[in-house]
């Protein structure tokens, strides 16, 4: 069987992806910090005939998550693609660049960038072994437009970590992506975004472990 383990899973693009993966067969792993929700979430897929499971973990706890991770190998056999893609707490800090400071960003940088890195190490050397394996990472449209209002929530970091992460490696076999969202899923954010559909992100995530397995980043625009 294979499997996909998303990482900050929600009832938006987590489940999507879920879906888009589970209806071809994979095994669905969802973590996230709230329990409840990722109860919910599995019995949403449990009743459409996807095979998922919940791992609870706070990605700033980079200890549970890589327990999740190593929970879902012991539950699934194993992990073929990881996609990352955890949404900023409700309570999170909002700063303008001239608010900023250092502690404003390093909650972000702990939750975008040491998350994926952890969550990466946790999967990556399997995925070595076997020869092949997905690593998505997706972000909304701060890593790729930067807005005055939201400034501390830029994501580029991890956007050019991915990207980076493809170059290297290239040639093993393993796919390593970024995916942009340059749109609101749900409901348009104060600055203007369109608003999208999660149902309508997923394929790229589904096309980028299939049939774009050369390309380092797709941008989703509505």
């Amino acid at each position: 069987m294979t499997s996909i383990a998303i990482v900050g899973a929600g009832p938006q693009l987590g489940l999507a992806v879920a879906r888009a993966f589970g209806s071809h067969g994979f095994d669905v792993a969802l973590i996230s910090r709230n329990p409840e929700k990722l109860d919910g979430l599995v019995g949403t897929l449990t009743a459409e005939g996807i095979s998922a499971a919940a791992f609870p973990a706070d990605v700033l706890d980079r200890d549970a998550l890589t327990q999740a991770l190593n929970d879902t190998v012991t539950r699934f056999g194993r992990i073929d693609v990881l996609e990352y893609s955890p949404a900023d707490a409700p309570d999170a800090v909002i700063t303008t660049p001239t608010e900023t400071e250092p502690s404003d960003v390093q909650q972000q940088i702990e939750l975008q960038l040491y998350g994926a890195i952890t969550a990466t190490k946790a999967v990556l050397p399997a995925m070595r072994a076997a020869g092949t394996g997905t690593l998505l990472f997706t972000t909304g449209a701060r890593s790729l437009n930067p807005q005055p209002p939201t400034a501390n929530r830029d994501a580029a970091a991890l956007r050019n970590w991915a990207i980076n992460l493809h170059k290297e490696l290239d040639g093993t076999g393993i796919q390593a992506a970024h995916i942009g969202i340059d749109a609101t899923i749900g409901t348009p954010t104060f600055y203007g975004q369109p608003r999208v559909m999660a149902d309508e992100i997923s394929p790229v995530h589904w096309a980028l472990h299939t049939t774009q397995r050369d390309q380092p980043e797709q941008i989703f625009r509505a």
